[in-house]
């Protein structure tokens, strides 16, 4: 698993077998606020975000067989806080975001084709906006929710058909949020869950799904905890683990959830060691959840192991902290 970014700009390599983290090289640009794409070819695309200074449109590509990054072509329009979705067609769609140079966000998308190294421009959303989600569909056509835009937290929802380059609006939210998460589920529909919305509470405990054959969606039973910038991940087993997250930013939560598609019920399981927000989470080979970094408190340089069979997390600390 590779991890990068902080500043200034390091990047590590996570071993399954071995349990440990070792340095690699690190970006040269691009440190945080970017999207970090697996492409087909086994490259890691880094596209846009911040760099030690300013917003950038630079993207780098890691090698992950000499543990190097290459400049690639640069993007149309600098921003961050936006979405990259790899397409069935091996390319990658970035959308939305907010770009500090014009200071507001962004309604733009453009497709990175790995074959040219080049970005070029495609349909413009319905609506500006950032901290969103992006979500490939079985269709696959990509599905955008919620994020921030035009001073309001949003509930419109729009999809991009890759084979015309357009997008077309929805069913909207029942609740506008943002820095939510979204999951496929083994049936087709999409969990969406947790955020920030409009009016007090602001933190959201409510959960909804995505028919996209219908085009609505429907309220499900709320988490225990409301919850922002947590991860969600889909398990073998079907289930979607939710984890951490904040309630304001000096509030992080260690409690940790599954949904359960057959029940459409949530359930508590093994809360982490530490307490951590805008965190990462990924599925690794043996069915495990490595959860890493996050803000605030001491877990920055930390990182867990979620075993879906025992339901609790090993804390496994890096060699090198960043």
């Amino acid at each position: 698993v590779l991890v990068a970014g902080s500043s200034p700009s390091k990047a590590e390599l996570y071993d399954m077998n071995s349990g440990m983290w070792t340095a690699t090289g690190a970006p040269t640009n691009v440190i945080y606020q970017y999207t970090a794409t697996l492409l087909p070819n086994g490259k890691v695309l880094v596209a846009s975000g911040l760099s030690e200074h300013d917003i950038t449109n630079s993207a780098e590509l890691y090698d992950p067989s000499a543990g190097l990054w290459a400049s690639t072509g640069l993007l149309n329009t600098a921003r961050r806080f936006h979405t990259a979705t790899l397409l069935p067609n091996g390319k990658v769609l970035v959308a939305g975001g907010y770009n500090d140079h014009i200071g507001k966000d962004v309604s733009s998308a453009e497709l990175y084709d790995p074959a040219t190294g080049t970005w070029t421009v495609t349909g413009y959303m319905a609506t500006n906006r950032y901290q969103h989600t992006a979500t490939l569909l079985p269709s696959g056509k990509v599905l955008v929710v919620g994020g921030f835009g035009i001073n309001s937290v949003l509930a419109s929802v729009e999809l991009y058909d890759l084979a015309t380059g357009t997008w077309t609006t929805t069913g909207s939210l029942n609740t506008a949020r943002y820095k939510h998460t979204a999951t496929l589920l083994p049936n087709g529909k999409v969990l969406v869950a947790g955020g920030e919305g409009n009016t007090s509470p602001f933190y959201l405990s409510s959960a909804e799904l995505y028919d996209p054959v219908t085009g609505t969606w429907t309220n499900i039973s709320a988490t225990y905890s409301a919850r922002s910038q947590h991860t969600a991940t889909l398990l073998p087993n079907g289930k979607v683990l939710i984890a951490g997250g904040n309630l304001g930013y000096t509030y992080d939560l260690s409690s940790v959830e599954l949904y359960d598609p057959a029940t459409g019920r949530w359930k508590m399981t093994g809360a982490m060691n530490t307490t951590r927000s805008g965190h990462t989470a990924t599925l690794l080979a043996n069915g495990k959840v490595l959860i890493a970094g996050g803000s605030y408190g001491n877990s920055e340089s930390s990182s867990e192991l979620y075993d879906v069979g025992l339901g609790y997390t090993n804390a496994s600390q890096p060699q090198i902290a960043t």
